[in-house]
């Protein structure tokens, strides 16, 4: 039997478990890998939404990261919400030294009902401190705009090349805040052609944390041994199947079920 991989979340805390840390090291586990994990902010939020974040001091965030490396030998890195400028520097700094075999880094810029989650300073240091360590970048439409600081082009693969010209190795464009009946995600690098995966729209109301469960998901493959696109098509197949599986469990949205490969 193999060595499970171990996978590190870099993410903020969601007390009511569907997104955030929480739900990367959920994943994380119903995908096979051990799961460790460090948080940059502590968050007030449920399935309704965010209401207030308190953002960990950077010191604390390096030391964590350092206390995990000289302990565990983690094959892959989930970057998610750094919550100010100072946790962008403490990641970008412990990571570059560090140096894991692979990096998802999912900008979390704002919150699906659109309160901010990092402040404006600290976007271009994003972009400059980490695209450089990630291989792969995951941003939804939104934050791509945010990120290339201009409204895109409607054809998927212009649009993330578009964040790919900011110095990504490879992008991810998830393409759920596009209207149509089929979601398009659009995978492009600078090492190969793009790819679309292209898949019919779950039905019925929004699902709480399907952007951190992606980029876990892809995590999670790349440290199993997976090679990028088939790692991005594998997790696009594991959350369309949880998307499918959400249950409700409080007044707001669903709550993705990352173990629904296992009660099928």
């Amino acid at each position: 039997m193999g060595r499970i991989p171990v996978c590190l979340t870099i993410a903020g805390s969601d007390p009511s478990g569907g997104a955030g840390a929480q739900a990367d090291l959920a994943t994380f586990a119903a995908l096979g890998a051990r799961g460790a994990s460090v948080l940059t902010a502590v968050t007030a939020q449920n399935t309704t939404g965010v209401l207030g974040v308190f953002a960990l001091p950077a010191a604390w965030v390096a030391a964590q990261i350092d206390a995990v490396f000289d302990d565990l030998d983690v094959a892959a890195v989930k970057v998610g919400m750094l919550g100010n400028l100072g946790n962008v520097e403490a990641v970008a700094e412990r990571l570059a030294a560090r140096r894991p075999a692979h990096v998802v880094l999912d900008p979390v810029l704002s919150a699906a009902g659109g309160e901010p989650l990092l402040g404006e300073d600290a976007i271009g240091r994003l972009i400059e401190a980490l695209f450089p360590l990630a291989t792969l970048v995951t941003p939804n439409l939104p934050e791509a705009a945010r990120l290339a600081g201009r409204e895109l082009p409607e054809d998927p693969e212009a649009a993330a090349r578009a964040v790919l010209d900011l110095g990504a190795r490879a992008v991810l464009l998830k393409g759920g805040h596009r209207d149509g009946a089929d979601v398009v995600d659009e995978l492009v690098s600078r090492e190969g052609p793009s790819r679309r995966f292209s898949h019919p729209r779950a039905p019925g109301p929004p699902a709480h944390g399907t952007g951190c469960a992606l980029s876990s998901a892809v995590t999670a493959g790349l440290a199993g041994g997976l090679g990028l696109a088939d790692a991005v098509g594998k997790a696009i197949f594991h959350v369309e199947g949880a998307l499918r599986a959400a249950f409700p469990v409080g007044k707001g949205s669903l709550v993705l079920d990352p173990f629904w490969r296992r009660r099928i």
